[in-house]
């Protein structure tokens, strides 16, 4: 089974698992797991990076205006705005755990 056969992962699943390991209250939890996305999302909107360490690390980039092609009609150009994307990095304990799905099992 590849990875993209698995359900996602959602806000409400981490929730659940959070409050089944600190016998904690599922909605009581999930308020403190909005408030850290939240949270993650304000700084991010102020320009700042976000930093978990072990994670990894949330950046904000920001793109110049350029010319595109429209792909329908690719004689026509396009200006495309400057605008900030979010970058992510993950961190090295991350990116180990997730490199051993590309290797086959022995």
């Amino acid at each position: 089974m590849s990875a993209s056969d698995k359900p996602n992962l959602t806000k409400r699943e981490i929730a659940s698992r959070i409050s089944d390991a600190i016998d904690r209250q599922a909605q009581e939890v999930a308020v403190v797991v909005q408030k850290t996305l939240d949270t993650i999302v304000d700084a991010l909107a102020q320009g700042r990076n976000v930093e978990l360490r072990n994670f990894g690390v949330f950046e904000v980039r920001f793109r110049k205006a350029r010319i595109g092609r429209n792909p329908n009609h690719p004689t026509q150009t396009v200006h495309i705005p400057p605008r900030a994307v979010v970058k992510f990095k993950p961190g090295k304990i991350m990116s180990e755990r997730v490199e051993k799905l590309a290797k086959p099992a022995a």
